[in-house]
């Protein structure tokens, strides 16, 4: 494979520039995290049947599309960008031949295929290690390697549900959070993973086999509200209620009809300063609101009180005059109002990006800025079988060779 990193500036260069992963997988959990690797500079390759990955002919949730123009899915594009791709059939003699050399060409293996699948096709990891004995091969699944589950499939909700997330509200009622956030936090614990493989192999001198899962990612998310159940004995949910949070830790609706919010600690440092900035200075010598715990108990007919005033300005206003106070305040915002935020563009949070079909497009960019490197997608996700031919070329296959090869089904 191309390897041009020596040639470029090192103030441009991505920090995992020279990193090779094959990718075998479908849907989002386990692609997402390879893409985020591409943030950062590795190649990656995506191998998909000749049918194609099956994300990307999904476009609708419910009565919710998000089909693209071009009959592009935004699902698959986000899931793939940063990748070239192309089709195999893994499963015929000559498509493995292929694979293999793939294989003994890359530094990690991600798959996100069930266990018995994998053992089928042959893509597990005592097979592949024999072929590529530095081989990381990195796993995602629906609930772990091990246990009555470890064969069987689950797709972001299944994780919400299995996990207690779906009640992290504190309903009464299982709520489902946005779709794909679980699957988008597994994603970055794959990247994690493959990350300190990598680094492992770098200074210990191995090869492993590494598994993240849903299940898994869903839990150690939910990490604080774990502890506290297995601690103090109680369901471990801070449900959010307004009447049951003081002013200084609460959302307001302003006179534009938008919110904002706030969170201060330790409250007792701000409750005159908070007062003070609203006109409220009264208040502090209400006996019913002299500190926290008289605060907490007087919730509600203290938010009512607050609730009187915020509606009296905007957002905006209230959060010049907050701000001006020293108090932590900001807007509660809607995804579109993120895409025109000042401080996500600025730091590129928001990025602009040239998308070859869908022209000049507002994406996120990558979370971490690097003093002396860049990071964040440079390619869409790949059409089917884009990079077929350019990928066998490298691998010194001939023209003729890979007009045969399409002729036999086999790319």
């Amino acid at each position: 494979m191309k390897n041009n990193a020596a040639n470029v500036n090192k103030n441009s260069q991505r920090p995992l520039e020279g990193i090779r992963i094959l990718e075998y997988a479908i849907f989002h959990a386990g692609p997402g995290g390879s893409a985020i690797l591409g943030d950062l500079g590795a190649e990656i390759i995506k191998i998909e049947s000749l049918e194609g990955d099956p994300e990307r002919n999904w476009t609708r949730v419910g009565d919710f599309s998000f089909e693209l123009p071009h009959n592009r899915s935004l699902i698959f594009d986000f899931s793939n960008r940063n990748k070239r791709g192309i089709t195999l059939d893994i499963k015929k003699k000559q498509g493995k031949e292929i694979f293999h050399k793939l294989v003994k060409n890359c530094d990690i293996f991600l798959t996100n295929l069930r266990k018995s699948t994998k053992q089928k096709l042959g893509i597990d990891y005592e097979t592949l290690a024999a072929i590529n004995p530095q081989i990381i091969h990195a796993n995602v699944s629906g609930y772990g390697p091990n246990g009555p589950l470890s064969d069987v499939g689950a797709f972001d909700p299944m994780g919400q549900a299995r996990s207690g997330m779906m009640f992290c509200t504190g309903n009464g009622e299982p709520v489902l959070l946005q779709l794909a956030v679980l699957d988008q936090a597994t994603a970055i614990a794959a990247s994690h993973s493959m990350l300190s493989a990598l680094l492992a192999r770098e200074r210990l001198g191995i090869s492993q086999e590494i598994h993240v899962s849903i299940f898994s990612t869903a839990l150690w998310l939910y990490y604080a509200n774990l502890m506290t159940s297995s601690l103090l004995g109680v369901n471990g949910v801070i449900a959010w209620d307004r009447e049951h949070n003081t002013p200084l830790r609460n959302t307001f609706v302003c006179k534009d009809g938008k919110w904002i919010m706030g969170v201060h600690h330790p409250p007792e440092k701000y409750w005159e300063r908070l007062c003070k900035a609203t006109g409220l200075e009264y208040l502090t010598a209400d006996p019913k609101f002299l500190d926290e715990d008289k605060r907490n108990q007087n919730c509600p007919e203290l938010i009512s009180i607050f609730d009187k005033v915020f509606i009296k300005k905007t957002r905006d206003e209230w959060a010049d005059i907050l701000i001006k106070h020293n108090l932590m305040y900001c807007p509660v915002h809607t995804f579109n109002e993120v895409l025109n935020d000042p401080q996500a563009i600025e730091n590129e949070y928001i990025k602009n990006f040239d998308h070859p079909d869908l022209g000049k497009i507002q994406i996120p960019g990558y979370p971490v800025h690097f003093s002396k490197n860049i990071a964040g997608t440079h390619s869409a996700a790949p059409s089917i079988g884009q990079h077929t031919n350019e990928v066998l070329d490298e691998l010194g296959y001939t023209k003729q060779q890979i007009v045969q090869l399409g002729k036999e089904k086999i790319i």
